[in-house]
């Protein structure tokens, strides 16, 4: 999967928001280029010295037809499915200099898949991860304070979307660092589950 774009929503679950309310001004959007982009079964690989790197387990909404101020009520009129995807964040470089996207855009820092799945109902879905076996994020896409529609709304008015585009609609409270070796799974209710190793360049 290469997708035109690669929309990053922000702090979208309530439990890593502090349980406020959404934000009028309208969500905090990121990007990552195409160039992150890897298959499930993957290697993420980490360049030397970037200090901690994190696993953050997302649902992707994979966009199916051009459109542009949808309205939330109509979001599935242009949704093709949804996949599972790892916001992989160099936090180091994130929290010193605020420049998330640069964070989240080296090569290999967004894993996709296995399948996109179509018909899915996006806003009850198990959500979880564990790296090495151990459970790290276990949560709920109802969680999140923006569902998907909204999510679908908000970008389409800022931006056109495109066929194949991605929206990483947030991830829930656990995520961490990852380190050479790491097995990372993701694992999203109607989906499946996405696999990839790390490796420290």
């Amino acid at each position: 999967m290469r997708p035109g774009k690669i929309v990053v929503i922000g702090r979208n679950y309530a439990d890593r928001a502090g349980g406020s309310a959404p934000d009028p001004a309208g969500p905090v959007i990121f990007f990552k280029p195409t160039t992150s982009v890897i298959s499930s079964g993957g290697t993420v690989e980490i360049p030397a010295g970037l200090g901690e790197v994190r696993f953050e387990g997302e649902l992707a909404v994979v966009i199916g037809e051009q459109c542009k101020n949808v309205p939330a009520t109509r979001y599935r009129d242009v949704v093709r499915g949804y996949t599972c995807a790892d916001d992989i964040t160099a936090w180091d470089l994130g929290q010193g200099t605020r420049q998330w996207s640069r964070a989240k855009s080296y090569d290999t820092f967004c894993p996709l898949g296995p399948i996109v799945v179509e018909d899915l109902d996006p806003d009850n879905l198990a959500i979880g991860t564990t790296v090495n076996g151990e459970v790290r994020q276990k949560g709920s896409t109802a969680q999140m304070v923006r569902p998907v529609s909204e999510l679908i709304a908000a970008a389409s008015r800022l931006m056109t979307l495109e066929p194949g585009d991605v929206i990483l609609t947030g991830t829930p409270d656990g995520s961490g660092p990852v380190h050479d070796g790491d097995d990372v799974r993701i694992t999203i209710e109607g989906i499946g589950t996405l696999t990839h190793s790390v490796r420290l360049g």
